[in-house]
Order: structure tokens, then sequence, then C-alpha cells
């Protein structure tokens, strides 16, 4: 690891951290504080994706979507009128809603090659991004001078990587970097975080082996065509599995790192108290 003592992370005059995950147990919230602090840099995966490498796709689907209505279209063509997204920390929206869901078209449902297609885009994204993250501590440092730095993953890292594998080139590219932390939840944030999906279900980006086997268990079940299914309820349908997928990934992944749980997380309240919780995973881990 990139720190192999609580003392030897306490004393470095960087300290580097990637938080990994379930959405929803702390990860954002925990890099803003310490971005706050003055200290830190937040990089955050999703934002990278959103504007570097996905922008064109958010900005070209909105432009498509004018494009179908007359008044709009005569501006998109005199170039009277500019579309873009307004992505920001605290607002990833545009790049869920290109994601979208897939199913029946009267419902804002996508066809399931095009949702496939999409999801592909993702993919490669979201591997750019992260392989970006030293790239990013440089620039940090470099241009802006920020002694630390946190990576803030999106839930679906675990989908591109291969934890049991010591020579996966993503992990061993952000552990030579970064001391990898997973927030772990319990039975109980995970069913809070079902609960909360349920009432405001969102997009998600899936393993593709993943997709096609709950797509086709839903259609069997159901009796129905692609072009039946509703998106809303597809994709509450296949949160619970896809959450119970990716948690022995995750468990994998804290191999090449330290864990701490979703409820320490949600107790720290000042960089001081981020230190003290990573230096005591690293002793855990050394126990």
């Amino acid at each position: 690891m990139l720190y192999e003592t609580a003392q030897e992370w306490r004393d470095a005059a960087h300290k580097r951290v990637l938080f990994f995950g379930m959405s929803g147990l702390g990860k954002t919230h925990v890099s803003q504080m310490l971005r706050e602090s003055g200290d830190w840099f937040h990089y955050s995966i999703d934002y990278r994706i959103g504007t570097r490498y996905m922008g064109e796709y958010i900005a070209d689907n909105a432009k498509a979507e004018a494009m179908k209505v007359p008044f709009l279209r005569d501006l998109l063509l005199t170039d009277s009128i500019y579309i873009g997204s307004n992505l920001s920390f605290h607002n990833l929206t545009p790049v869920a809603a290109y994601l979208g869901k897939p199913g029946d078209p009267d419902k804002g449902g996508l066809p399931i090659a095009e949702y496939r297609r999409r999801q592909d885009q993702f993919r490669t994204a979201e591997i750019h991004a992260l392989l970006d993250t030293e790239y990013f501590i440089d620039r940090a440092q470099r241009l802006y001078e920020y002694p630390h730095f946190i990576c803030d993953t999106g839930g679906s890292i675990c989908e591109w990587v291969d934890p049991e594998n010591p020579d996966d080139a993503i992990l061993r590219e952000l552990s030579r970097h970064t001391l990898p932390v997973w927030i772990k939840g319990d039975a109980a944030h995970t069913q809070n975080l079902i609960q909360r999906f349920d009432k405001a279900p969102k997009p998600m980006s899936y393993q593709p082996a993943f997709l096609s086997r709950v797509w086709d268990e839903y259609l069997a079940q159901n009796q129905c065509r692609e072009d039946e299914v509703d998106p809303d309820t597809f994709i509450r349908w296949t949160y619970a599995q896809a959450l119970a997928h990716r948690q022995p990934r995750y468990r994998a992944m804290a191999n090449w790192g330290v864990t701490v749980t979703a409820d320490a997380v949600a107790e720290v309240r000042d960089t001081a108290g981020f230190e003290t919780l990573i230096a005591d995973a690293i002793a855990a881990r050394a126990a």
C-alpha cells in the first residue's frame, strides 16, 4: 500500500486517498468536506466523465431533442442559440439523463440496443477518468499547490476491474498513486438505499453480462416485449440485484487498500477526524 503504517500516513506530506463503494454512503460528502478545508483537491470521477469524456454525447442528445421543435431547430441551424449541460459537483443529472433507462419509448425508455451503446460509452469514459487520476494528482500539486488529494469514484468502478487479478491494470495504477478506501455499508444501509432508490429511481451503469442477464430475466418473468417494459419498474427491479452483485466485488477490491464503515464516515466532522479514521483503518489492516 501507499502507506504501510498509520504513522507513515500521519507523517505524509502528501496524503492521497481514493474512495469507493456503493453510491449514497458518504464518498462525495466527505470529499467535499475535505475540499472545503483548503488543503485537499477533490477529483470527482463522475464530474470528469460528464465534462471531459461524455460532454459531447450529452450536448448532442439535447440538441437532437431540440431539433424536433421547429422553433428551436431554426435557431440551432443558424447558430443563434447554444445548448450545453450545466454539470457541477452537485448536479450530475445530465450524465444520468443521457444514460437513460431501457423500455417503452412512450414512457421515456430507450431501445435496448441504444441503451447498451450508451452503457458502453460510459464504461469507456469511466475507465479513462480513473486512469486520469495520476494526471490530476500532479496538476493539483503543481498548478494549485494542494498538498493532499481525494479521488471520489462512482459506484460502478467495481464493474470494470478484476480485483482478484494482481495485475489488473486499473487497480494497479490507482494503488500506485492513492490509498484505496472502501466505505462499507451494512444490511441496514443497503435497505435504506433500496428505499431511497424506489422513491426516485435513477439511471445506473451495469456490467454488460449482468445487464444481459437481468434484462432477459425481466422479459421472461413479465412475458413482455422490449418496447413494453416500464423503464422505472425495470430499474427498480434491478437495483437490489445490482447492489448484491457489486458487494463481493467491493469486498475483493478492499484487499488493495483499507476498509472503513459508513457509520464511521458519518461521524467525521473535520480533517483531523478523517486522518484518524484512515490511520485506524491502516492499523487495523496491519493487525
